[in-house]
């Protein structure tokens, strides 16, 4: 089977720990419920991904170089 989450055109997903987690929550003064969610079955998450947890999605931009989104994992 083919692993997507190495292709070039799929963005870098990683997990956030909870400093990280806290520090994004304050920045946005957002609930992490408020997040946009990803699928816990969605085939670019890493496989240590579990249902709560939030993913970094770091992709190319043609205008900011680097964006950065976050979401929340739900079953």
């Amino acid at each position: 089977m083919v692993d997507v989450s190495q292709h070039e055109l799929v963005p870098d997903h990683t997990v956030l720990d909870s400093d990280e987690l806290e520090d994004v929550l304050a920045e946005y003064d957002i609930k992490k419920t408020d997040l946009p969610k990803i699928k816990r079955t969605d085939p670019a998450l890493p496989d240590e991904a579990g249902v709560g947890d939030v993913i970094k999605v770091e992709r190319d931009s043609r205008t900011t170089d680097r964006a950065v989104v976050y979401r929340l994992v739900i079953e």
